[in-house]
């Protein structure tokens, strides 16, 4: 994707000479961050399980796939080449399909594409913030990554749920 181009083009000029050792703050970003994906991960398996709706099923699927788990695949190699302790996580779910589920007792899918939309939000907040606190262009270069990736799933999500008039929207401001 070109776009990948343009920003690996803009860190590489940073990433000559000798690497830095990571900084607390870069470890621990990174460390939180793969927390945060794999728990992320979990979401979505319990989401393809239960969503009654098969495009959400699909959006859900290909989330998982080409978004997040290549991102933990990279935090994960990134860290272990660095010699970083990798968090604990939860085996994956099977997957399934488990519809009999009570409806209280599951999110339905205006919830989990809402879930969904605020988790995306929320991992830009979190990759702009590993973004500003890295120190090494190798780190920056990750979360931009990140940042790009979870923006544009972001804009499917958000799409998906202003079709289905689901899409949370502040009250206008009129002064």
């Amino acid at each position: 994707m070109r776009f990948f181009e343009v920003i690996h083009d803009a860190f590489v000029p940073f990433m000559d000479g000798e690497k830095r050792p990571l900084t607390v703050m870069e470890v621990s970003n990174l460390w939180f961050f793969l927390l945060g994906t794999e728990t992320t991960l979990r979401n979505e398996e319990l989401g393809i399980n239960t969503a009654q709706d098969p495009e959400l099923k699909r959006i859900l699927t290909d989330t998982k796939t080409t978004l997040h788990i290549p991102i933990r695949d990279e935090l994960i190699e990134f860290l272990k080449k660095e010699g970083v302790p990798l968090p604990k996580s939860t085996s994956e779910k099977p997957l399934g399909e488990f519809q009999s589920i009570p409806e209280g007792a599951k999110l339905n899918d205006e919830e989990l594409a809402n879930l969904m939309s605020y988790n995306l939000a929320q991992g830009v907040n979190y990759a702009a913030r590993g973004l500003s606190e890295s120190i090494r262009a190798d780190v920056g270069l990750i979360f931009s990554k990140i940042i790009y990736r979870k923006t544009m799933a972001g804009l499917v999500v958000k799409q998906y749920l202003d079709q289905r008039e689901w899409l949370r929207i502040p009250p206008f401001y009129k002064a």
